[in-house]
């Protein structure tokens, strides 16, 4: 059979390597944030403007829902009520 002659790393080995790996991880993130194509103020204002209407309708939709829901839970309750 064969042994396992593979060392394993000591606790300050361990420690190294993770100070190294925190370094190489802010390293790539510096990189990849170069890479990022941000957006002119223009489109960042047309972009809000459209999630700001985009929210006020749809809160108008649920509202409308749940007046409707409501007026015929209403009626259901008050049909009952009278049986």
């Amino acid at each position: 059979m064969a042994e396992n002659t593979a060392k394993k790393p000591g606790f300050f080995a361990k420690v190294k390597n993770w100070f190294k790996g925190i370094g190489k991880f802010f390293r790539d993130t510096k990189s990849e944030l170069k890479k990022v194509v941000w957006p002119s103020k223009s489109q960042i204002i047309n972009n809000s403007i459209v999630v700001l209407v985009v929210m006020i309708i749809s809160a108008i939709v649920i509202l409308l829902l749940d007046l409707l829901f409501g007026e015929v839970m209403h009626l259901v309750l008050q049909a009952a009520a009278s049986l």
